[in-house]
């Protein structure tokens, strides 16, 4: 994956690489799911027997990572933007490269990134970051907390795209018509405060499950606290300080 595999000097030349067996397994996965994806089925594709698969790829979960890092595409360059507009776009292309390779979600979900391509986005993100006055482990964790959303909210809107059977058969078509039926079950005397917010309208216009503007509100909810975190660093306070 780093390129740092020594090349035989002897022997015929290597039918395969592993760009090529890679991007045949990329092929399946978008096409089947995981599911589609086996040394068998790669090996199929990409005309070699099985066994042959193993002298380029030790095991399928191998194969997983690196599929893992090769749909990521080069990051944006933070150059002249500022910390807060970069980070934004960056979270937004992370959960967007998921909704377009939905397979990735169970490999990278809570793994920390391993190849070349994933560890450039990282890199980026802590280059946009640098100068605001934030040390190195807490770059490093705003970067963790905003992959985690990308990742988060992609898992939800796979979801919520994929649909709710029990959700459809009592007739919820979407949160509106959720939020229609709490109406008719919560009891204010127990559900006070989720009473009063349903009520209130919290579901009110909301077409579908799920809404762009709701990842926009929640990924500014986490800028703010990196902007705060950041204005705490420039007049001296520590995390948790007054």
């Amino acid at each position: 994956m780093w390129g740092r595999e020594p090349v035989p000097r002897r022997g015929p030349r290597p039918r395969l690489d592993l760009a090529t067996i890679t991007a045949a397994a990329i092929e399946l996965a978008d096409a089947e799911g995981l599911a589609g994806v086996s040394m068998n089925s790669v090996a199929t594709k990409v005309g070699v027997a099985a066994t042959a698969l193993y002298r380029y790829i030790g095991s399928k979960d191998d194969l997983l990572v690196l599929m893992a890092d090769a749909i990521a595409p080069e990051p944006p360059d933070p150059s002249g933007r500022p910390w807060r507009d970069y980070l934004a776009l960056w979270t937004r292309l992370q959960r967007d490269l998921v909704l377009r390779h939905a397979w990735v979600l169970p490999i990278t979900q809570f793994a920390p990134p391993l190849g070349p391509r994933r560890l450039l986005w990282l890199d980026r993100a802590l280059a946009a970051l640098d100068g605001t006055g934030l040390d190195e482990g807490e770059m490093i964790n705003v970067a963790s907390t905003l992959t985690g959303y990308a990742l988060t909210d992609a898992a939800i809107a796979q979801a919520a795209g994929s649909g709710f059977p029990e959700m459809a058969e009592a007739g919820i078509e979407g949160a509106f018509d959720y939020g229609e039926v709490l109406v008719e079950v919560l009891d204010p005397a127990t559900y006070p405060a989720l009473s009063a917010a349903v009520r209130g309208g919290a579901f009110r216009g909301a077409e579908g499950w799920i809404h762009d503007e709701d990842f926009r509100f929640g990924l500014d909810l986490l800028l703010d606290g990196v902007e705060q975190l950041i204005a705490r660093r420039a007049s001296g306070g520590h995390v948790g300080g007054q």
